[in-house]
């Protein structure tokens, strides 16, 4: 399995750091550098497991997701064509994993009697100030948007990239992204008015 290393192996430079050294890595490990892979893993394996964690709202599905996700880099890496950056391919994928995921949740709903302790909203009752978690609560908040508009959110506000960069990577239009971004934080908005003077 790919998450296991020899200590005593070969050790790739870790002093790589700019976004063409994606580049180099992969055509290491094309050319038979496993080391490579493994540098490649570690640099972009928190923003990976980050991404997964915003997408589903909880921590549960992490780390199967996250090993899921670099299995597919691993079997598909000699397919990269270096046509856009690593991250937006890497991105593409982890996205469409969590889809799959949300996309076996619901199947399974379906057949799951519905229980009155599953209608939960935003984990705070307006009364306890200060006793709460800000980034917990906007979480919370992102998690129950629509998935399009949470994948946009996700990734234009949490990740920084570009609406550029997440059309790309949703084969969608920019207009269409930056629709979906602001319709998004509208919803948020008023999600989040209840309790905005506690959130300032």
């Amino acid at each position: 399995m790919i998450d296991k290393t020899n200590e005593n192996s070969e050790v790739y430079p870790s002093t790589i750091l700019t976004l063409d050294d994606d580049f180099a890595l992969i055509r290491s490990f094309n050319e038979g550098s496993e080391a490579a892979f493994r540098t490649l893993i570690n640099r972009h394996k928190e923003k990976v497991r980050n991404l997964i964690f915003l997408t589903l709202g909880s921590a549960d599905m992490v780390d199967d997701i996250s090993q899921e996700v670099f299995i597919i880099v691993y079997r598909k890496l000699k397919s990269f064509r270096f046509e856009s950056q690593f991250t937006t391919w890497l991105y593409s994928v982890t996205i469409n994993k969590c889809r799959d995921h949300l996309r076996k949740v619901k199947i399974r709903q379906l057949f799951t009697p519905i229980s009155h302790d599953d209608d939960k909203d935003i984990p705070y009752d307006g009364e306890e100030k200060g006793d709460f978690d800000v980034q917990e609560i906007v979480r919370a908040a992102v998690a129950k948007l629509p998935e399009k508009f949470r994948v946009a959110i996700i990734l234009r506000d949490f990740e920084g990239l570009s609406y550029q960069e997440i059309a790309e990577m949703l084969n969608s239009e920019v207009g269409t992204i930056k629709s979906r971004v602001f319709r998004g934080r509208e919803a948020l908005k008023k999600m989040l008015e209840p309790m905005r003077k506690e959130l300032l």
